[in-house]
């Protein structure tokens, strides 16, 4: 239901022909059959009086689309009915229900200073009402003078029909007896309000004399009552009832050839009534007169007798017999359900925690485990599968503790009324709706007074921001009842499908889905904890597509803003739907609306449904101090965009910037996102734009927009290696042209009491043609419901993957980003590179240790390795400085837009630190390590020892057996030999050393590879093992884009040919990482980080320079697979290292020489060729090899960075 202000300017229009009025006026093209003539006997050139119009709109309507017909009508400033007649059964009835949505904000002269606001349901207000009517035939005319009153010189306004309007002097046909209402509300500003305090004014059509119950009832229920007259009966009963409250004024017109001043004083005596209470129109224009009346109306304001809400109302209408139309039993039935939930409420957040549990911290942190769970930022070198085994179990905790809370009370409630029959329901709905709204306005109005009064001191920082967050959480809607409802079932889930708790909760998602069906709206994006309940909204589309089908197929329409820039507004105008707008609170997340389509335009979509999201504003002042608000920002921006077949770009010219840098996200991860072959289409709408002029003076303003988008999807293209996505228009659809509209402000001027732009509606009505147009050739991907569901899975499934592009406010900070990654990675190697040639040359100083080359004043090996260990730290201490001076001077120069990325600066430096920790371990390992040599030592100095004793003994032993000329046998030096050996192992104590796993190291460090690479690489990564990878020889296959076939042979075996290309780039990448991986297995040396740092260097480095386009996917699999079969050669050499240099088993792979050596001395054999050659194959040759072995990679890495 559009707003339009000049919807009443309408005329029936007969069939047969056109009106002698319409023939002469060309120039309108305002005329539109309103209702069939068969009620009453018309000719083809009657017309119908607007009031006759709208009474029988009214009547013909049922309590919803009163409300709305309500709403819109004082949107619009128009007067709303009070007191409608009805001409069938001659009563009439209080429009109380139709009035409940209008919700109004103005400030009363008390608040002027403070510039305060009062913001409240309209029918709940304290005001007084002051009432015009008419006695007998009157000159003047009424509504006329009325409008007058309510209206500025300068900005005068039809707010009542009156008799100079069009078709306002057609004779009434059912309306007489209609009362309307309409109200004055100040905006605080003493030069421009007409009264300075609010004020209701009512108005009856029709003669008193006739209309006696609607005048009783505006006597009892106004502060004044002013009765227009032209000829008076001083005896009338009417005027003279004692029981009105009300004061009484009389108007009349002396110009009237009816008027008698006789008659006037009798009345004035009866009534005693002062001067004052009598005005009188002489021979004066009618603004001396609106002046003297509006005098007489503000005294009344001023100190009125008698103040009273619509509301309560109601009790004066039912004592004379006036129905409410909020007496039927469905909406009774509604409001005792809505109330008894919402009469608990008392403190907001206290009942949100207590009745509302489940969306709370638990939710909260089960979110952040999910999306951990598929980025894996914190896992660092943990086992990848021992941290995703956690993640699990803390999921499951949550899980348990979510099943473990009962039902709550109010949910119950919910529950039950939710499905009670139809009309009940929505009356259910509506009045919880209007109760959460009251309840929200009077604690965020309480805490609004409160922020402001800390604000004054600067002491309460604290405080404030303990209110802050208040603000953002005592909001309260019926969104969070449908969200705890989601957050039930998806908790029952987790119980065997044969518990009785969950067998009764699998109603729901259908009981939602008729929810939807009935045009009520479905939280998707919950906007506070910033995921999907994706169990919940795929049974609720599931249900939905039963209800349905077969007339299932869907189109999807999105809208996309800044917040506050009337996104809601501009829905609700276009397609007539109900979003929640002005209720003191922001839409939070994104909701869907589902709107059936006419027959008429079904053919023209070929769709059956139409699908509305609306999302919460981005850039929210409350969001933008949290350190992921640009991810939350982009991750919604992203999915909803990728939901729809159109996207409407909602612009305000203030915040034209941050929606361009929505925009920049929102490709760049499209651009990262597997290709699935869907381009939305684009519709930019500027608001606040009225000059006609627009469309053509800001063409070149849409070219330089283009060419901006353009600029900045090629530069995420080449960030992401696609440049074949030249443009914006390779990604999403936009036309220049057609995609652009211009819409003037909402407000024809300064609230509270301005009317809607008549050009609004309008400019809103072109761009909805315009979209259906574009809808029109639309090949939408989400063909049906269910294609929408699975769509929308893999699509959050892809957001939550996605764990770089989001955090960054848009590409040219993205872009900067990664440079200042790509330099601090060549300060990382650098830096790595320096340490392993210090712990390679320190190891050599700890071989060398004791021996003649060695120059050292010490003598003990400790000592040593302490001094190395101190000298190590201040290598690495030089090398953070270094690091640090680095980063300093990066941020000092004037290119590279490094201004863009001053907010990492800490981060940056954070991770030097880190990384200097990161190395001072590895650094300590290896002096651990050199502990071990230290053992080796005491051995060799245990050996030189007990060869001298066992020489000793031996020698003793011979000149023994000389002297009883026995000589000892090999055998008996054996076992000799062997009980020195045994005595010597007792001695020494072993520390063995455990195996590492080198599969947890290659894995960590090929995520680091990937992690800039997108969602659909995270994805990708996490599908398999690294153990699982590189068993079986490596294949690739070139898949055809989704939703895309390859008709012609051509095409075949061009994709062919690609294939066999990209298989012999992988062919080569491989032989040369398999060489690599084999050349450092016969190194026999331990296995080092940059070995597989090395490894990827290569890969990237071949990739690079590949003249066959790769995507994502052969790169990934590609890597898992080398990395894959280089960790378990890794593993292998590592355990095979370990085992070789253990020092027991050294010892005991000696045994048999350190015999021969004694056996040698005692049998005085020469050993000096012997020992010569043990010196050249087991120190000289080993130690040449280990030496360029291990110099060979770092200059390989050297040479491929330069």
């Amino acid at each position: 239901m559009m707003v339009n202000v000049t919807a009443r300017n309408v005329k029936y229009v007969s069939e047969l022909g056109t009106t002698d009025l319409e023939s002469d006026d060309d120039s309108e093209d305002s005329s539109c059959s309103i209702i069939d003539p068969p009620l009453y006997s018309l000719k083809h050139t009657d017309m119908l009086n607007p009031l006759d119009i709208i009474t029988a709109l009214f009547l013909c309507s049922d309590g919803f689309v009163q409300q709305e017909l309500s709403l819109k009508m004082s949107m619009c400033q128009f007067s709303v009915p009070l007191l409608l007649p009805n001409c069938d059964t001659n009563q009439c009835t209080l429009m109380l229900w139709a009035m409940r949505d209008i919700v109004k904000k103005y400030r009363p002269l008390s608040l002027s200073e403070s510039k305060g606001f009062r913001e409240e349901r309209i029918v709940l207000s304290e005001l007084p009402m002051v009432s015009f009517v008419r006695l007998g035939e009157c000159s003047l005319s009424k509504s006329e003078i009325l409008n007058k009153l309510l209206s500025n010189s300068q900005q005068y306004h039809d707010t009542f029909v009156h008799h100079n309007m069009e078709c306002g002097d057609t004779p009434k046909i059912i309306s007489n007896g209609l009362t309307e209402i309409s109200w004055y509300l100040p905006c605080g500003n003493k030069n421009m309000d007409i009264f300075s305090e609010p004020v209701a004014v009512a108005n009856l059509h029709g003669d008193i004399a006739s209309f006696e119950t609607q005048y009783s009832f505006l006597c009892q229920t106004s502060a004044a009552v002013f009765v227009f007259f032209d000829q008076l009966d001083p005896e009338c009963e009417l005027l003279t009832n004692k029981n009105h409250k009300a004061q009484i004024f009389l108007v009349g017109n002396q110009t009237s050839k009816n008027f008698s001043l006789e008659a006037v004083k009798k009345v004035q005596d009866n009534l005693s009534l002062t001067k004052d209470n009598i005005i009188i129109k002489k021979k004066t224009t009618d603004a001396d007169f609106v002046k003297r009346l509006r005098k007489t109306v503000s005294e009344v304001v001023f100190n009125p007798q008698i103040k009273m809400s619509v509301e309560k109302m109601a009790d004066v209408a039912q004592d004379l017999g006036i129905l409410v139309d909020e007496n039927s039993s469905e909406c009774q039935a509604g409001k005792k359900n809505a109330d008894t939930i919402t009469a608990e409420i008392q403190d907001t957040l206290k009942y949100k925690e207590d009745q509302l549990p489940l969306q709370g911290e638990t939710w909260k942190e089960l979110t952040c485990l999910e999306k951990e769970e598929c980025r894996l930022q914190k896992v660092g070198s943990e086992n990848i599968e021992t941290y995703k085994s956690n993640l699990q179990k803390e999921k499951k905790k949550l899980q348990t503790k979510q099943n473990s809370s009962a039902m709550s009370d109010a949910m119950k409630h919910f529950i039950r009324a939710i499905s009670s029959p139809g009309r009940e329901r929505c009356y259910f709905l509506k009045w919880m709706q209007m109760n959460l709204d009251n309840l929200s306005r009077i604690k965020l109005s309480e805490l609004r007074e409160l922020y402001k009064e800390k604000c004054h001191n600067s002491e309460n920082k604290e405080e404030i921001k303990e209110i802050d967050k208040q603000l953002s959480s005592s909001s309260l809607g019926t969104e969070h009842f449908f969200r705890e409802m989601g957050q039930i079932y998806e908790a029952s889930l987790f119980l065997p499908e044969t518990d009785p708790s969950r067998q009764q909760l699998q109603h729901l998602p259908r009981l939602c889905a008729q929810l939807l069906l009935d045009g009520f709206p479905l939280e998707l994006v919950d906007g506070d904890a910033s995921n999907i309940p994706l169990r919940w909204v795929s049974d609720v589309l599931s249900q939905l597509n039963d209800l349905v089908s077969p007339n299932n197929k869907i189109l999807v329409a999105t809208v996309l803003g800044v917040q506050s820039t009337g996104k809601s507004t501009l829905l609700n105008t276009m397609f007539g739907v109900q979003f929640a707008v002005s209720s003191g609170r922001c839409t939070r997340g994104a909701f869907m609306l589902l709107i059936k389509v006419n027959e008429d335009v079904k053919k023209t979509l070929n769709c059956d449904f139409m699908m509305i999201i609306d999302t919460e504003g981005l850039k929210s002042p409350e969001l933008a101090q949290l350190d992921n608000s640009y991810e939350h920002d982009n991750e919604l921006a992203t999915l909803v965009v990728g939901l729809s077949d159109i996207t409407i770009i909602n612009i305000a010219m203030e915040n034209s910037t941050e929606m361009k840098d929505i925009l920049q996200i929102v490709v760049h991860a499209f651009l990262r996102m597997k290709e699935v072959g869907k381009k939305p289409k684009c519709q930019f709408v500027h608001q606040n734009v009225s000059d006609v002029s627009a469309h053509e003076k800001n063409l070149r303003d849409r070219k330089l927009l283009l060419q901006q988008l353009n600029e900045m999807t090629q530069a995420a293209a080449k960030m992401e290696k696609k440049e074949k996505n030249k443009n914006f228009t390779d990604v999403m659809e936009y036309n220049p042209d057609n995609g652009n509209s211009y819409i003037p402000g909402l407000w024809n001027g300064n609230p509270p009491m301005v009317a809607v732009n008549a050009g609004y509606s309008e400019a809103v009505y072109e761009l909805k043609k315009n979209i259906i147009q574009q809808l029109k050739n639309c090949d939408s991907t989400s063909n049906n419901i269910l294609e929408f569901r699975e769509w929308m899975i893999s699509l959050w499934t892809a957001v939550k993957h996605e764990n770089f592009v989001f955090s960054f406010r848009n590409h040219l900070v993205a872009d900067a980003y990664r440079k200042l990654c790509s330099e601090f990675n060549k300060w990382e190697w650098e830096f790595k590179k320096a340490m392993y040639i210090w712990v390679t040359n320190a190891e050599t100083r700890i071989s060398n240790f004791g021996t003649v080359a060695a120059k050292s004043e010490l003598s003990d090996l400790r000592e040593f390795i302490s001094q190395l260990k101190s000298e190590a730290a201040t290598e690495l201490t030089e090398w953070e400085t270094k690091l640090l001076n680095n980063l300093k001077k990066y941020f000092e120069q004037p290119v590279g837009h490094v201004h863009l990325v001053e907010g990492y600066r800490e981060e940056f430096s954070i991770s030097i630190e880190s990384l200097r920790q990161q190395e001072e371990i590895l650094v300590m390992n290896h002096f651990t390590a050199a502990d071990n040599k230290q053992g080796m030592k005491e051995l060799y100095q245990i050996r030189e020892n007990h060869t001298k004793e066992i020489e000793k003994a031996v020698c003793s032993l011979i000149d023994e057996c000389r002297k009883n000329k026995v000589e000892m046998t090999d055998s008996e030096l054996n076992k000799e030999f062997d009980k020195m050996w045994t005595k010597t192992l007792n001695t020494l104590t072993f520390t063995a050393e455990k195996p590492s796993d080198i599969f947890v190291s290659v894995f960590h460090h090929l995520r680091l590879n990937l992690s800039h690479k997108g969602s659909y690489a995270s994805e990708l990564l996490c599908k398999k093992t690294i153990m699982e990878c590189g068993l079986q020889p490596f294949t690739y296959t070139t898949k055809t884009p989704y939703g895309k076939t390859e008709p012609d042979m051509k095409c075949f075996f061009i994709n062919e040919d690609l294939g066999k290309a990209k298989q012999q780039i992988a062919k080569n990448i491989i032989a040369t990482c398999t060489d690599l991986v084999s050349d450092k297995k016969k190194r026999k040396s331990n296995y080092h980080h940059t070995y597989i740092q090395e490894i990827l260097h290569i890969i990237d480095e071949k990739l690079n320079k590949a003249d066959v386009e790769t995507d994502i996917e052969f790169e990934v699999s590609l890597k898992q697979h080398i990395c894959g079969f280089a960790a378990r050669e890794f593993q292998k050499m590592h355990e095979d290292f370990i085992k070789e240099n253990d020092p027991y088993s050294c010892l005991q792979k000696n045994k048999e020489k350190f015999c021969a050596d004694f056996k040698d001395l005692i049998y005085k054999r020469d050993q000096c060729q012997k020992k010569a050659e043990e010196f050249t194959n087991q120190c000289l040759k080993p130690a040449v090899e280990d030496f360029v072995n291990r110099s060979l990679g770092l200059n390989l890495v050297d040479e491929m960075l330069k």
